[in-house]
């Protein structure tokens, strides 16, 4: 599993005292706004000072950033979160875990294929499985369908709805 997860990327300067606009690539901005230390891709520190949400963004102050000309600069960059940062509770995964899994039949060990996107819809998220005939089908993320989640053995096990997969 990767040590550093993407959480958002940096989109436009903000004012002019060096705050930055950040698109979250999470659950919400609110989680994004939890976290004093965030990653460039190398692995270097980004020490946040503050943060707050406004309109589904989030507007951040990086520490040694505090003019508009080095906040220009790190527009594009993609931060990154340190999974051992987050506690999740049972039953939640990060999405990125759960790319590549092997679906399986949780009575047969039929192999549906393997999931490649999860998206969100509101009430449940919709997981994208790319079946072994090369069809993509989507399954609910609910109790009834989803079994087990094995992310440390790449294994998924479902009991398919009726009519799930026609």
């Amino acid at each position: 599993m990767k040590k550093y997860l993407e959480i958002g990327k940096i989109v436009s300067v903000f004012g002019l005292k060096g705050e930055v606009k950040v698109q979250p690539w999470c659950d919400s901005p609110d989680f994004l706004c939890e976290f004093d230390t965030l990653y460039y891709k190398s692995g270097t520190p980004v020490e946040v000072e503050r943060s707050r949400v406004q309109k589904n963004i989030v507007v951040m102050k990086i520490k040694g950033c505090d003019t508009v000309e080095e906040a220009q600069k790190l527009r594009n960059r993609v931060l990154y979160m340190d999974r051992e940062d987050v506690e999740l509770e049972e039953g939640a995964y990060f999405v990125q875990d759960l790319i590549g899994l092997t679906v399986v039949d949780a009575e047969s060990g039929e192999t549906y294929g393997e999931l490649t996107e999860v998206s969100e819809t509101g009430a449940n998220d919709v997981y994208h499985i790319k079946m072994t005939d090369g069809r993509t089908c989507y399954i609910p993320a609910i109790p009834d369908v989803v079994r087990e989640t094995d992310t440390e053995g790449g294994i998924m096990k479902i009991t398919p709805l009726d009519g799930l997969f026609d």
